[in-house]
């Protein structure tokens, strides 16, 4: 179920146990060859299929188009708000969810650069609110294992725009995919233990405006990506939610 699909006596009657799921993203470049709405529209893309599967078992909240993406300004187009905004952002959205009685809600993230910010919400909203359970996660965390098989591109593969990004925009909007934009992997070399992916991580975090990243703003192979890729992370990312929200609802 859609939050801003039922009418106000709907919400009211529902069962507060019910997870109620706030995604957010980022409006940011992603190459040449992927749209600005690229994390939004993969995330709008998981929530269809959670909604699919899940029907009145879930409560999905309207998206955060905008997320933390000043490393990315260097390119045309991108949009960023500050941390502490999007901090705000998510704990009046939640204090809402909440006054309302739902005692279980989950951040779906598609956007690395919100995962710092994240964090800070979970701890500090949970804090605050001691009967409500909080989680969140980015989902190419949550389905590490299961989708690391579908990787071919090796390490550092699976970044920014790279295989996965571009094998799920073939899927979710294939006309927005400029497939004769592509280019090879442009990754600019650091240190050894700052290599990492969307798959891999990395042993250290360690900042990089993506400019430093990848001069071209794309960090990984999409040349790899297939339209198949995307529907099978589809339906890996998808099975490992659901069971996680199930058992979510009965958590204590």
């Amino acid at each position: 179920m859609y939050w801003d699909q039922l009418t106000s006596p709907q919400i009211g009657a529902l069962d507060k146990s019910i997870p109620v799921v706030l995604p957010i993203s980022a409006t940011e470049q992603h190459g040449y060859h992927l749209p600005l709405a690229t994390d939004r529209m993969i995330g709008e893309h998981l929530c269809k299929h959670i909604d699919e599967t899940m029907g009145e078992g879930v409560l999905i909240l309207p998206i955060i188009s905008v997320g933390c993406s000043e490393h990315h300004t260097d390119f045309a187009g991108s949009l960023s708000i500050q941390h502490t905004t999007m901090l705000s952002q998510m704990t009046d959205i939640m204090d809402c969810v909440v006054s309302y009685g739902f005692t279980n809600v989950f951040l779906l993230n598609s956007h690395g650069g919100n995962q710092g910010i994240v964090q800070t919400f979970v701890e500090t909203f949970g804090f605050r609110n001691p009967g409500v359970n909080v989680a969140y996660a980015s989902w190419w965390r949550m389905a590490n294992e299961e989708i690391r098989p579908i990787q071919e591109s090796g390490p550092g593969g699976v970044g920014h725009a790279g295989e996965f990004e571009t094998s799920l925009m073939l899927v979710i909007a294939p006309h927005l995919v400029h497939l004769d934009k592509i280019e090879d992997r442009a990754n600019i070399p650091t240190y050894s233990w700052a290599e990492g992916d969307l798959v891999l991580g990395s042993k250290v975090s360690f900042y990089r405006r993506m400019n430093e990243v990848a001069g071209n703003g794309v960090q990984g192979e999409p040349k790899l990506a297939t339209r198949e890729k995307g529907i099978e992370l589809t339906s890996k990312i998808v099975e490992v939610f659901v069971k996680i929200l199930i058992e979510y609802r009965g958590a204590v």
